[in-house]
């Protein structure tokens, strides 16, 4: 069997940076613990999964360890692959998902994602995320991820994770997201998955489902930038909805090749 196979880098214009991410189109659901293999074969983030359909998209996505119920940066890179490179005739795209079906809009290489909104709410940090950290938040929220907010940029750069500890904890599927207002965006961010192959999700925009609508109250503003500040780093414009945000990024295709599997 023989699969087509996209590596393509999300939330970015230019290649290695914004966050890698597979795309894989099928013709139907092969069993999962082979969507996992090759999502572990491919050794990014995330690899997204895609049967195309008359009114609907079904997408999935995989990490190396497990299948999410959202993931951003892969959505990104599946729309990138239907306009760009498959010729798909829509601009706006419905997917079928484990979060519900999700909207997505093209025009002129910007893809605008329509995500739930998660806002996230006071919660105590458990003691392992604690001494994890080489600084302590000075708030600490919670959605599907934890939410931690810091003063500054130069705090959310410099925070050293001491993984061994962070380790010991298991959020699947969360992580943890540390915040704080930046300088030339409205707001930055890091995100961190304990238990995770790669400990530093480059880019996250499900992480962003929780942050747009804490920062959109904390700022009093609806639209902001943000960028998200890992080694390749990546910006994200960001709208708040209500129930719902507005996500959007640009991508680039990095590789395309064939998958042969026995």
């Amino acid at each position: 069997m023989q699969l087509d196979l996209y590596q393509i880098d999300a939330f970015t214009e230019t290649i290695f940076s914004g966050n890698p991410a597979c795309v894989v189109p099928l013709t139907h659901w092969l069993p999962d613990d082979l969507l996992l293999q090759i999502t572990q074969e491919n050794a990014v983030a995330e690899t997204a999964f895609f049967i195309p359909g008359e009114d609907k998209i079904a997408l999935r996505w995989f990490t190396p360890e497990i299948e999410m119920d959202l993931c951003g940066h892969a959505t990104l890179a599946t729309v990138h692959v239907l306009k760009s490179i498959l010729d798909y005739p829509k601009d706006e795209m419905i997917f079928s998902t484990l979060s519900g079906d999700l909207r997505v809009r093209a025009k002129d290489g910007l893809y605008t994602m329509n995500f739930p909104s998660r806002k996230p709410v006071p919660a105590n940090l458990p003691a392992v995320i604690e001494k994890s950290l080489s600084k302590q938040p000075k708030a600490v929220f919670k959605a599907r991820d934890y939410v931690l907010v810091y003063e500054n940029e130069e705090d959310i750069r410099n925070i050293i994770i001491d993984r061994q500890v962070l380790d010991q904890i298991n959020l699947d599927p969360g992580g943890v997201i540390v915040t704080a207002p930046g300088h030339q965006s409205d707001f930055v961010s890091r995100f961190f998955t304990p238990q995770a192959s790669i400990l530093e999700d480059p880019v996250t925009g499900s992480a962003h489902c929780s942050l747009i609508p804490y920062w959109a109250e904390q700022l009093g503003k609806t639209d902001m930038i943000a960028f998200q500040l890992s080694e390749r780093g990546g910006q994200l414009t960001c709208q708040n909805k209500g129930d719902r945000v507005l996500i959007s990024g640009n991508a680039r295709t990095y590789a395309t090749g064939v998958l042969n599997i026995d």
